[in-house]
């Protein structure tokens, strides 16, 4: 019974870490960059909230978020960033989720600063997104949209 009660908990808080990304019930989430090092929990908790599954890269409709999971490794950022707006709605939003400083990829955040407008994107916010990993939130500036 405890197990059930902890895991009851794990999954209450993977959905309000997933709410604080602005996933909302019926939305349509794509998910780009997924490795085995990414945070099932938060993943659980979107897939949760939206009642449905992500879709994957080759998903080839409209989506209202973008889920990026991006290393350093990764190839260059700007592209990356064109590549994840591409598929997205006027009014969508890139979760671009890196590293935590002093984790093996990390992105120093000059360089999110500096890709995001070349991209055509806009950095509002930056919020912890689990133990290994942070979020940057993008979206198209708002002449753009």
């Amino acid at each position: 019974m405890e197990s059930l009660l902890t895991a009851a908990a794990d999954q209450d808080v993977a959905r309000q870490r997933a709410a604080r990304l602005g996933i909302e019930a019926g939305m349509t989430v794509q998910e780009i960059g997924f490795d085995d090092d990414v945070d099932l929990a938060l993943r659980g908790g979107i897939e949760a909230i939206i009642d449905d599954e992500l879709v994957d890269e080759d998903f080839d409709d409209v989506v209202d978020v973008v889920l990026m999971w991006w290393r350093d490794e990764d190839g260059d950022l700007v592209d990356g960033l064109m590549d994840a707006i591409h598929p997205l709605a006027d009014h969508g939003v890139v979760w671009l989720m890196t590293p935590k400083p002093g984790r093996d990829g990390h992105i120093e955040p000059e360089d999110i600063a500096d890709a995001a407008p070349t991209a055509g994107l806009q950095q509002t916010s930056t919020i912890s997104a689990g133990s290994n990993w942070q979020g940057t939130r993008l979206v198209a500036p708002r002449a753009k949209r």
